[in-house]
């Protein structure tokens, strides 16, 4: 069965790559206030993941969000999941999970600068992660830290990856590796969302947002490594069941056209920023990008309802 030789090869090459690479980023907002000092938030760091000895860049969805405006679309409060389904969450799978969708949306609202959205996100985040036991993550120095910050995204943005980042670090100290993985499948499946909705709207450059669908090809192929070491648990049956959708909907990616050549990336020491100078071309049907929009669709309506 093509689901059974997947996962067995994915065994072999499994990586566990950081969560952090999925809230590390930057924003063109260079206003500072005058009582914080943030730590600068790289657009590349922590986001180049090796899989066999390759380096491959993952799409963090901070990236995703600042595409998507660069690229002229609209903020679209419609694409997020709605912070009223946070009490329907029961077990620690859907908590992990939608710790990620909730990161997602809370870097999307703040790249956008809609700051009256992003204490409700910040909000659900802290809940959920204080149900999965990951302690102190979202603190309550984070949280004023957060809210004296309003209207300052560089500085929202260092805060939130601070948040992130203690998650991971917590997660992984404790080797609760299975949460850290859903923390991270969560955010990179709403991100994808986010791209895929974005196209149904009108705006300047569609182009290199469908280049983006293209791209998470490899990304699905790291996503699907990520929870392979879980497949099959009898304690984890509804992640074997997620993993077995993902499998499905990287059968309508399998037949895109991806060629990816690696280019070291360059740092600037005075500005501590890094450029991704890696290429990847795609070419990827309407008909492919319709069935994408459809299984990715049906995979987040398991994980938000």
């Amino acid at each position: 069965m093509k689901h059974k030789k997947y996962i067995k090869l994915a065994l072999v090459s499994f990586v566990f790559f950081s969560a952090t690479a999925l809230i590390t980023s930057c924003t063109g907002n260079k206003n500072k206030t005058e009582n914080t000092e943030e730590e600068p938030v790289d657009a590349a760091k922590d986001n180049l993941v090796s899989v066999n000895g390759e380096l491959f860049s993952i799409p963090s969805p901070l990236q995703t969000s600042i595409l998507l405006k660069s690229s002229g679309a609209n903020y679209s409060k419609d694409i997020l999941n709605l912070t009223s389904h946070l009490p329907s969450y029961s077990t620690e799978y859907k908590k992990a999970l939608n710790l990620g969708v909730y990161g997602a949306d809370l870097g999307y609202v703040i790249i956008y600068g809609q700051t009256q959205d992003a204490l409700g996100y910040l909000n659900a985040s802290k809940r959920l992660a204080d149900d999965i036991n990951v302690s102190g993550a979202f603190d309550a120095s984070l949280m004023k830290r957060f809210e004296k910050n309003m209207g300052n995204n560089d500085s929202l943005l260092s805060i939130f990856t601070s948040g992130y980042r203690a998650t991971d670090s917590y997660l992984k100290n404790n080797d609760r590796n299975a949460v850290s993985g859903m923390v991270i499948t969560g955010g990179w499946i709403e991100s994808l969302h986010f791209t895929l909705n974005i196209l149904k709207k009108d705006f300047k450059n569609k182009k290199i947002v469908i280049q983006r669908v293209g791209e998470q090809k490899n990304t699905l192929d790291h996503v699907i490594k990520l929870l392979t070491p879980f497949y099959q648990n009898p304690d984890m049956t509804e992640l074997t069941e997620l993993t077995d959708a993902l499998l499905e909907l990287y059968n309508e990616f399998e037949d895109i056209e991806v060629k990816y050549t690696f280019v070291k990336p360059t740092t600037d020491v005075a500005t501590k920023t890094t450029t991704i100078n890696s290429i990847t071309e795609v070419k990827i049907t309407d008909e492919q990008l319709k069935n994408i929009t459809e299984k990715l669709g049906a995979i987040r309506e398991m994980i938000i309802n």
